[in-house]
Order: C-alpha cells, then sequence, then structure tokens
C-alpha cells in the first residue's frame, strides 16, 4: 500500500480516536458539579431568560461552558441537578464515617 494513504488514514484514525475520547469526556462530565470542561472552557454561572423556564422559577440556573454551542462537545448542566448529585454524595461519604467511626469506638471500648 502506498505510504501516503497510509499516512492520511492514520491522520483520520487519531481525529476519530480523539473525537470519542472528547465524547466520552463529556459524558462523564455531566455528573456533579462540574470543576471544569474537558474542552478546557470556564464554568458560568447562567440565569436563564427563556420564559418556558418561569412558569415555576423565576429564572432556571445553569453550569455553563464559556464556550458553549449546542454542538455536544459543550452542554449547560442544570444547576439543581448538579447540586442535588453532589449533595448525594456528601451524604453517602458521612454515612461511610459515621459507620466507620462507630467501629473504632466498638474498638476503643474493647481495650
Amino acid at each position: 500500500m502506498d505510504p501516503w494513504i497510509e499516512k492520511q488514514e492514520r491522520r483520520e484514525m487519531k481525529k476519530l480516536k480523539q473525537h470519542y475520547d472528547m465524547l466520552g469526556f463529556i459524558a462523564d462530565a455531566h455528573y456533579r458539579i462540574p470543576t471544569g470542561f474537558p474542552c478546557g472552557g470556564r464554568i458560568i454561572d447562567e440565569v436563564s431568560t427563556n420564559p418556558k423556564d418561569k412558569d415555576f422559577s423565576p429564572g432556571k440556573r445553569y453550569f455553563t461552558c464559556s464556550r458553549f454551542k449546542d454542538d455536544g462537545l459543550h452542554f449547560r448542566q442544570p444547576w439543581v441537578i448538579g447540586v442535588q448529585e453532589e449533595v448525594g454524595r456528601l451524604r453517602k461519604e458521612v454515612d461511610d464515617m459515621v459507620a466507620e467511626i462507630a467501629e473504632l469506638k466498638k474498638l476503643i471500648l474493647r481495650a
């Protein structure tokens, strides 16, 4: 096979791999409060001005990528969902610590 064609195919494969890796990173980034976005964009705490959001609250809040475009690689995460997931994770962590403290108390009392 022609070396030039092999090089072109390899470049195309690398581009596709980077694209699919980025999609995986985006899927993982949708959980909890974002600390950064895979594209490197900064986080903006945004309030929606959409009239559809105003029927149940004055403005819906989002964590938004500063480079937001509706292309699938940048996203807006509803603020409530991120906070709920983070609180759930923290509650589980506290419950684990409570169980560990109770176990340590039992060990101390046995000694």
